[in-house]
């Protein structure tokens, strides 16, 4: 199987600069989004350093051995996972020792989202509200669960999806790359199939734009444009945020 990739980005109408930060690398079959936050400039130099280093050590020739938190494992696809958990958790202290050394940059940190493609599988990690979705068969499905205090609420029961979004704090994160030091990413991995389209976003996206909205977009857009036709509508329906989509087609070689 072969990928086709396309990104798209946007600083939105409220902010000058544009803190997201995105990856294509359809030859490694990685694919990278990243949110940043922090005052200064910090958001957009940690999502940068972020997407480096998580790059770096995925792509460059370090032995798989040392590049994992846990050694134990044996299947190449814990290996792998092991492997992405390794990456963040690098990023997370780069960014950190960054900070420490530029006090312009306390506090920074930021989200991040990865799709990792080999052979027949698809691996996906991911660190707070940035999302990865599947639109397979006509449907969407969403890989990740945001890292935020409001779906900890609704895993709870104590709020629904739907008054979840009009809550204030929606976006407080519980976990992020750089800021809450040494994260737990939540990782998968997925079977490939034909005509499979991964969408990769930072919440630029999903803030103006439901679930079912996006599907629409993802059934009735050309894959080309799937990318820009999302960050256009999300700025249609009121996003003022960065706004960041990366698309991932699976074709038939």
């Amino acid at each position: 199987m072969r990928l086709e990739a396309f990104a798209w980005t946007d600083p939105g109408p409220v902010r000058e600069n544009n803190e997201d930060t995105f990856l294509v690398d359809q030859d490694a079959g990685l694919f990278i989004v990243a949110d940043g936050m922090g005052g200064h400039a910090a958001g957009e130099v940690a999502s940068r350093l972020a997407t480096d280093t998580i790059r770096d050590l995925l792509q460059e020739g370090d032995d798989p051995d040392e590049t994992r938190l846990d050694r134990a494992v044996q299947d190449p696809g814990d290996v792998l996972r092991e492997r992405l958990r390794y990456a963040m958790n690098q990023a997370s202290a780069r960014i950190r020792r960054e900070a420490q050394m530029k006090p312009a940059y306390s506090g920074m940190g930021t989200t991040v989202c990865v799709l990792l493609v080999e052979g027949d599988q698809a691996h996906v990690a991911h660190v707070g509200d940035s999302r990865i979705y599947l639109f397979r068969d006509g449907q969407l499905s969403r890989l990740t669960r945001d890292h935020t205090v409001v779906q900890q609420e609704i895993d709870a029961g104590r709020l629904t999806p739907e008054l979840a979004r009009q809550v204030a704090h929606r976006n407080y994160l519980t976990q992020s790359v750089g800021y809450h030091g040494p994260v737990e990413p939540d990782t998968a991995t997925r079977a490939l199939n034909p005509g499979d389209l991964f969408v990769l976003c930072s919440d630029g996206v999903t803030d103006p734009l439901e679930d079912k909205r996006i599907a629409e977009i993802c059934a009735t857009a050309y894959p080309t444009d799937l990318a820009e036709t999302l960050v256009r509508e999300a700025l249609r329906a009121g996003g003022e945020d960065n706004i960041t989509v990366v698309t991932v087609r699976v074709m038939e070689d």
